[in-house]
């Protein structure tokens, strides 16, 4: 039985930043994915991860993801990557995670940086509040010293919802971030397309989102 929703926050809840990596890259003379590429070669302790366990701040993430992106032949502004992480919010997601929390335990986990957090875009402060307040639980990497994929912070989740993971139904849009929950007993559903994903949460909880 379905006792608590999951929902990581950017890319699901959020527009994904990897939409304005692209447009970065093209607008740049990059190649595509070239940030992704970045972000996931040594996942566990490049600057990304450094950044969002907060081992480093948003001015030492910089020199370090520049020079990673150096290392593999590219320019590549710091500063400019982490301007690409303001999604705008999902209204139908949004929606999805009100209801969630009237049924279920609702919470958030999220990789983000200090700084950084949810309220990153104060022009979108009100619409990210809004869905902010609706989770009974946040866990956020940088609080907390893990970051997804580690298994740590799923279990730490779990104890913090007061579930066991076969009681969970956790949203991402990471298969990376999802194969430890999956592994741990979670149901679990890749947020390719938001529509997709929707449908699928409903069929999980088995009450309307909308």
């Amino acid at each position: 039985m379905i006792r608590a929703a999951l929902f990581d926050f950017g890319g699901v809840v959020t527009s994904s930043p990897f939409e304005a990596f692209n447009a970065y890259e093209a607008a740049n003379g990059l190649p595509k994915d070239l940030i992704r590429t970045i972000n996931a070669t040594n996942h566990l302790d490049n600057a990304w991860a450094k950044l969002e366990r907060n081992d480093v701040d948003p001015d030492g993430f910089c020199p370090l993801f520049e020079a990673e992106a150096a290392a593999l032949g590219h320019t590549v502004s710091g500063k400019a990557v982490l301007g690409c992480l303001m999604g705008r919010v999902r209204p139908a997601m949004a929606l999805a995670v009100q209801r969630c929390s009237e049924n279920l335990v609702c919470a958030c986990l999220t990789n983000n940086f200090a700084g950084g957090g949810l309220m990153a875009d104060l022009e979108r402060e009100s619409e990210i509040k809004a869905v902010h307040a609706h989770f009974h639980h946040i866990i956020e990497s940088s609080k907390v010293g893990l970051r997804k994929p580690d298994p740590r912070i799923y279990e730490l989740a779990c104890e913090t919802m007061g579930v066991a993971p076969e009681e969970v139904v956790y949203l991402d849009d990471l298969g990376i971030n999802l194969k430890p929950a999956a592994a741990m007993g979670m149901t679990t559903i890749k947020v390719i397309d938001a529509t997709e994903a929707l449908a699928a949460l409903q069929s999980v909880v088995s009450f309307a989102l909308s």
